[in-house]
């Protein structure tokens, strides 16, 4: 068998499997793509998941050669962009080399004076505990692509996305539940499990206000343990593993306003950090952007927050380049607007206790 077919084979092995979702929803819907690309590379068409069952597990990668996503066709995001590649100088050839380090210096401290803005403001907050018998409830705003390998790149309608996971601290291999509805929703009003083949402990993969009430709350000490439990997917460095590890602790989990403050604070410690000082959710919410370029998988993610309260907002993933496709600039692959996080003691209620918006 060629390399081709066995990895179609494999790919749809894992498709036919219980599904392993030990990620948060925008992360599994990137390598999601990945593999439906690989599978439509293979077999020229897309294979629908078992019914009742999330998609399969993606391949222990970040996507390094992106060929089917296309630009956000938003002024906002022209704006963001701009406000990016255009800051210096000005003049048809961009600033200088010299200006740009300077601009490019200048965001990385901006960006480590906003995130420690950020952590004061996440102190401040109130946030009810989670009992072990409890789920963490959230309601997102999503949306991602859904073009094909060889055809034309093309993102979605936005569509929610709830999540409930499980705060048992057992391993468990129902980590918690998931539910999409709205045009371009996968399995559009199905409550469906998100499973593992193995047990997942309390950890990076199963994220329970317990556990995260137990990181430490010293910046260099949490940012050592999370570079440690990080994984980090081929083509990847582990800084930015780091960093969206991050991001997907902060939107998609509830945890005491002191370990939200340190998660905030090594964020700050990473290179490569910087902000963009306008920026907007898949909601149409302006707000700052805190953001990180990989070179080695070509990615870069961003978190949006409140100008004036500081609140999370979403997050927004890009494709920097790909030499195939013909992409030379930042090129959107998924966004999410976090709407409602919640504490309820049944997955699939969406009124809540405790609630934060």
């Amino acid at each position: 068998m060629n390399a081709d077919g066995r990895r179609t084979e494999d790919a749809l092995e894992l498709l036919s499997a219980p599904a392993e979702w030990d990620l948060p929803p925008e992360r599994h819907l990137h390598h999601k793509d990945v593999l439906m690309q690989q599978i439509d590379q293979d077999l020229g068409h897309a294979p629908v998941p078992a019914a009742g069952q999330a998609a399969g597990p993606a391949p222990r990668r970040r996507l390094t050669r992106p060929t089917v996503l296309v630009p956000l066709a938003s002024a906002a995001l022209a704006a963001a962009l701009a406000a990016v590649t255009l800051t210096g100088t000005g003049g048809s050839h961009g600033p200088a080399p010299t200006d740009r380090a300077a601009t490019g210096s200048a965001r990385a401290q901006n960006a480590s004076v906003t995130l420690n803005r950020i952590a004061v403001a996440a102190m401040a907050s109130d946030v009810t505990p989670v009992r072990e018998d409890q789920f963490v409830y959230v309601r997102s705003l999503a949306v991602s692509n859904k073009g094909t390998f060889e055809g034309p790149v093309e993102l979605g309608a936005p569509h929610t996305v709830e999540t409930w996971t499980s705060q048992d601290p057992r391993p468990l291999k129902t980590t918690g539940w998931m539910r999409e509805s709205g045009k371009d929703a996968v399995m559009p009003d199905e409550t469906i499990p998100i499973e593992s083949t193995e047990a997942v402990p309390a950890g990076v993969d199963h994220p329970t206000y317990a556990w995260l009430s137990s990181l430490p709350t010293d910046p260099d000490a949490l940012l050592t343990r999370l570079r440690h439990d990080v994984r980090v997917f081929d083509g990847e460095s582990r800084e930015q593993a780091v960093f969206s590890l991050i991001g997907d602790l902060l939107s998609q989990t509830l945890m005491p306003p002191r370990n939200t403050a340190a998660l905030y604070k090594a964020a700050a410690r990473i290179p490569g950090v910087k902000e963009i000082p306008d920026a907007v959710d898949v909601a149409g919410r302006h707000g700052i952007a805190i953001t990180r370029e990989d070179p080695s998988s070509a990615t870069r993610d961003e978190w949006i927050f409140d100008k004036h309260s500081l609140a999370f907002l979403g997050a927004r993933g890009f494709i920097t380049h790909d030499k195939q496709k013909g992409i030379t600039s930042d090129t959107l692959m998924g966004s999410t607007a976090v709407l409602e996080r919640a504490v309820v003691d049944e997955h699939g209620e969406g009124a809540a206790t405790g609630a934060e918006s």
